[in-house]
């Protein structure tokens, strides 16, 4: 049986994932295709859309992806976005740790493009 949801299927251990922490309530894997070294998904077990589909869930999943950033150190972007015309491409919360460094290679648009 396919779920409809990958991240749903990655949660439930039907697709396979390489998970760096888990929780009783939220993991945290690597994604198929990082932008950057170390790139890491933060995502909650129980389907959620988006951030603003259960505010008690996102706030959890933003906790936890807090946990991982102050753990891992360095420079990081935390990005989640809500809506198609907002960059979501799979419609199940998760929260991007992005760790930067100088010359990574990647511009995002609010900032100046050398």
């Amino acid at each position: 049986m396919s779920d409809p949801c990958v991240f749903c299927a990655i949660v439930n251990g039907r697709s396979p994932a390489r998970f760096a922490y888990t929780w009783p309530e939220t993991v945290a894997f690597y994604p198929l295709n990082p932008v950057v070294p170390g790139h890491l998904l933060v995502v909650p077990r129980g389907h959620v859309a988006n951030f603003a589909e259960d505010p008690d869930v996102t706030a959890t999943t933003m906790a936890r992806a807090a946990e991982v950033a102050a753990s891992l150190g360095g420079d990081m972007n935390l990005i989640t976005s809500r809506g198609e015309w907002a960059t979501q491409s799979v419609f199940h919360l998760h929260v991007h740790l992005v760790p930067r460094r100088e010359s990574d290679g990647l511009a995002l648009p609010w900032t100046e493009q050398p």
